[in-house]
């Protein structure tokens, strides 16, 4: 679960609702007698902003945790126990106090120091996670359910040039990255048991620096935002294989399409663009086919957005 911050972009870039149920869909929060909360990720300040939310929405202050290293990414498990933020020295982990939303350092974090992360996701079962390296790999971990602590899956796996974004399909069995250097899209099949990776196929090409990627809610389609070009590229998923197929021409969006998520009924989809002030493009979700059709406007939001999230769907 990730929505990625341009290296050179140096901003408040993420609001993360934590406690994504299994399978992406829901509220998101958790409850388990205690509040909803969001996170922020600050790459200025290098440090984590912490918000409870009530039960209309509005956002009160729970602290901030400092960070040693740049965050560029954070995904929360989907129980809301842990999060983990991707840096340029490796993956910070946190236990998650489901009451106050304070966060608590886990036992050998950051894990794999000295790499820079650009990506990270966390499978819908809460077992895996799964980073993407600045140098061309994929990394995929276990989480103790216990103590949240990382142990690396095998070797890192190839994917393209500058992966910028991850994303696993709801049902746990496929992973898509979108690599901005190569301006393609890395497909991989998940084992269920292990959560080790094999790849499907050659990457499928996408729109130019290709940024932010989101699987649909019901497993059936992925969407790229392409910074360079201006687009989101829309794809069909084989639920079988979990190969790639392209669904016609790519949509025109704003200016420095970034982040990108899909609201929890699948019906509509959302990309924020960094450049020209700072807006969101909508689209609605054509049932069966999976193609993208514009709402006819954009949205205001604030300076270079270039992350966006609805409940439960980072």
């Amino acid at each position: 679960m990730k929505i990625l911050a341009p290296s050179w972009l140096v901003l408040p870039f993420m609001l993360l609702l934590a406690g994504c149920p299994e399978g992406g869909g829901g509220d998101g929060g958790f409850s388990a007698g205690g509040a909803q909360i969001a996170f922020v990720a600050n790459t200025g300040p290098n440090e984590l902003s912490a918000y409870t939310i009530n039960g209309v929405g509005a956002l009160t202050d729970a602290g901030t945790f400092p960070l040693a290293d740049i965050p560029s990414s954070i995904a929360v498990s989907p129980n809301g126990s842990f999060a983990f933020v991707g840096t340029n020295n490796g993956i910070y982990a946190f236990t998650v106090n489901a009451v106050t939303g304070g966060l608590a350092s886990v036992a050998g974090s950051p894990f794999s120091s000295a790499n820079t992360f650009n990506a990270v996701t966390v499978s819908p079962n809460g077992r895996f996670l799964y980073a993407a390296n600045n140098n061309g790999t994929l990394s995929g971990y276990t989480i103790s359910g216990s103590t949240g602590i990382l142990a690396l899956v095998g070797a890192p796996s190839a994917v393209g040039t500058t992966p910028s974004g991850v994303a696993v399909s709801p049902n746990g069995s496929f992973l898509y990255v979108s690599n901005q250097g190569s301006n393609d899209v890395s497909a991989f099949t998940i084992n269920g048991t292990t959560g080790a990776l094999s790849g499907i196929g050659a990457p499928v090409a996408a729109g130019t620096a290709p940024s932010g990627v989101a699987v649909s809610p019901n497993g059936l389609f992925l969407y790229v935002s392409n910074q360079g070009s201006n687009d989101v590229s829309a794809f069909t998923i084989n639920g079988t294989t979990g190969a790639l197929s392209g669904i016609g021409t790519s949509v025109a969006a704003g200016t420095s399409p970034s982040g990108i998520t899909i609201e929890p009924d699948g019906q509509f989809l959302y990309v924020s663009n960094s450049g020209g002030g700072g807006n969101v493009s909508g689209y609605r979700i054509t049932a069966g086919t999976g193609a993208l059709v514009s709402l006819g406007a954009v949205f205001p939001a604030g300076t270079i957005p270039v992350g966006i999230a609805t409940p439960g769907r980072p």
